[in-house]
């Protein structure tokens, strides 16, 4: 089992946009329970599928596997909960990390945030000074709520 500790952000400026090589996302879920989540994501010609424990702190156990792209896609099509996840996403490295930046498309359009992964939940990490305000334990944020309440519903209560 691998564990996933990551960090979540708002953005406070543009300063990232053009850093990053960006790469088209879709995804969905075969199940979005809050105890366990499993997502299926197209990212550019690779496709997986990964399973999520429930997040303590900003931790979780995570488990991931290469599928076919065309199962993939039927499956995002087919079995998925709707809407899909759609987004460009941005790998950036500062200080040391790599952090990747979303900006969401269709429901979620206007949305965009930042996440790095950590060796711990105690990792010291420089920020760059486009990184905003944490948003790591708002449900709101995680791409599995997004579904459910995309951001098009609430974001002016943000």
């Amino acid at each position: 089992m691998g564990i996933e500790i990551e960090r979540k952000f708002l953005l406070a400026g543009d300063g990232w946009r053009g850093e990053g090589q960006p790469t088209l996302m879709r995804q969905g879920y075969l199940c979005s329970d809050p105890e366990r989540t499993v997502r299926v994501r197209i990212e550019g010609e690779r496709a997986v599928i990964t399973i999520k424990s429930k997040v303590t702190g900003a931790s979780r156990g995570e488990w991931e596997y290469d599928i076919p792209v065309p199962d993939a896609a039927e499956l995002l099509e087919r079995l998925c909960e709707q809407p899909l996840v759609e987004k460009t996403r941005h790998r950036i490295e500062y200080g040391g990390h790599v952090w990747e930046v979303d900006e969401f498309a269709g429901e979620n359009a206007g949305l965009v945030v930042a996440e790095i992964e950590l060796g711990s939940e105690d990792e010291a990490f420089d920020k760059p000074d486009w990184i905003g305000r944490e948003v790591t334990g708002d449900k709101r944020y995680y791409n599995s709520s997004l579904i459910r309440s995309p951001y098009s519903q609430w974001k002016d209560k943000a």
